[in-house]
């Protein structure tokens, strides 16, 4: 496969987007309860003024398209690929074209033993014209030309890789910054419906005083907690509007845009350990620009090898040269000379290395050191990125049991603050026991949605390790 046949744009990949994209919802209520009902998490905030939405997908598009990390790295790639000519390499002749023209004003004095006085000119004019086209064309250097051109091949597919690398990333921080958006709008849905509960319980207990069966300091308490919800709802808010900004940077675009979240997060549960990790060995990216570059520490010792020959070149041209001197003397009479020379030349050029002073030895062993040093880099990047892996792969289980843990205890929780707001109304329960049920839901609401969203965010770890986040195209 060539290797400007791999260009970007990147595509997403196949098993990101569908699975991305899905509109689930928190799980699903049992029906033996009316209220309170939490909204899904991708339901606009009551507190959240209406704005334009926005998917998933076109976030990483926009991110793609206007990152500006990216497109310096797309810039670098298009210079990688520009040097890879056989020119670069020095495999082509070099042909030069110049041009001399000289004018000169002299006083010339001649004297001779034939003459008894010097022949003298004041202000003598003359003029030379000089055009030449040479070419030199290097025809062996120890196949230094063609390692050249392979070393530039391959600092292509280098750059390529580390294209791809910043691509990938930023996609997985776009990717990533969106849901923490969807999370900080879904707590604010859960505020919102503690602020539901707040109220009523505020309603019910000023009818209960009304009626002279509770005390004012129960209302008084009522509307202290409602005010403690509304305080956390307010720090809430500044939350989302944070990460809103966050996203908005990495997609490139004003920083102060608004916009509403449309894809929830849902968790892939399917990730295998070991393919994941055979995926990481194959085709991280990061691990690929490694291995080229222990090839091109390779191709640069085999450079210093070939500078150990002879090198042999052919030299050719054509010259024409013209002068004018109107300072001649011809016995002791000033006399106006012309010249004209011009033809072709041709030759060989063969240089041989006898000493420099033992540097081609220091360049070698330089060489050798620095293709060690990208081995032992190489290697020290699989362990890390094997490790990263593992770390990631055991958040993502453990998050997936505790998924599954709270998608169950909030459908009891939710259950609870009915029941208990039912009794309250009734008067068979106490205000703590009310707002203690209520902050149970809200703190159940919140571990859920962190959880999911931590679920998620060791999936993105996982497919950005193994490659797994976008896909390059062959051919345009």
């Amino acid at each position: 496969m060539s290797s400007r046949s791999l260009l970007l744009p990147l595509l997403l990949l196949t098993t990101g987007l569908p699975a991305l994209a899905q509109q689930p919802v928190l799980p699903s209520r049992r029906e033996t309860t009316e209220k309170p009902q939490s909204k899904p998490q991708t339901e606009k905030p009551e507190t959240v003024a209406a704005a334009p939405p926005l998917t998933l997908a076109e976030a990483i598009r926009l991110g793609v398209e206007g990152n500006y990390t990216i497109r310096v790295s797309q810039q670098d790639m298009r210079v990688a690929e520009n040097n890879v000519t056989r020119g670069n390499a020095g495999q082509l002749p070099v042909v030069n074209g110049n041009f001399v023209r000289n004018f000169n004003r002299n006083n010339v004095r001649q004297e001779s033993g034939a003459r008894p006085e010097p022949s003298i000119a004041n202000g003598a004019k003359s003029n030379q014209l000089q055009a030449n086209v040479a070419a030199t064309w290097t025809i062996f250097d120890g196949l230094g030309m063609f390692i050249a051109y392979d070393r530039l091949q391959v600092l292509e597919q280098s750059q390529q890789q580390l294209t791809r690398a910043t691509i990938e990333e930023t996609v997985a921080a776009v990717m990533d910054a969106y849901f923490v958006v969807v999370r900080e709008s879904g707590k604010i849905n859960s505020l919102e419906e503690a602020l539901k509960i707040g109220q009523a319980r505020i309603d019910l207990t000023q009818a209960r005083v009304d009626v002279g069966v509770s005390a004012k300091v129960e209302v008084l308490t009522a509307r202290v907690d409602y005010n403690a919800d509304r305080s956390a709802l307010i720090q809430q808010q500044e939350s989302l509007k944070s990460a809103k900004i966050n996203l908005n940077e990495l997609m490139g675009r004003a920083p102060g845009l608004d916009f509403l979240p449309q894809d929830s997060i849902v968790v892939a549960r399917d990730l295998a350990r070991d393919e994941v990790l055979a995926a990481v060995r194959q085709r991280n990216p990061r691990l690929q620009q490694a291995r080229f570059n222990t090839e091109i520490a390779d191709l640069d010792r085999k450079l210093v090898r070939a500078s150990r020959f002879p090198q042999i070149g052919l030299t050719s041209g054509y010259g024409f040269n013209r002068n004018i001197n109107n300072a001649s003397f011809f016995g002791a009479q000033l006399v106006t000379t012309t010249g004209r020379t011009y033809g072709l030349n041709y030759g060989v050029v063969a240089s041989v290395p006898v000493f420099d002073g033992f540097n081609k030895n220091r360049q070698e062993q330089n060489a050798r050191i620095t293709q060690e040093q990208t081995q032992l880099q190489l290697d020290q990047l699989q362990l890390q990125l094997d490790a990263d892996a593992e770390q990631a792969y055991a958040q993502y289980q453990n998050r997936l049991a505790l998924l599954e843990l709270e998608e169950s205890n909030i459908l009891l929780a939710r259950e609870n603050v009915a029941i208990a707001l039912e009794r309250y109304r009734l008067g068979l329960l106490t205000p703590l026991a009310l707002r203690e049920a209520q902050r149970t839901q809200l703190q159940a609401e919140t571990r859920l949605l962190d959880i999911r969203y931590q679920a998620k965010q060791a999936e993105i770890i996982l497919r950005r390790l193994g490659s797994g986040l976008v896909q390059e195209t062959e051919g345009r």
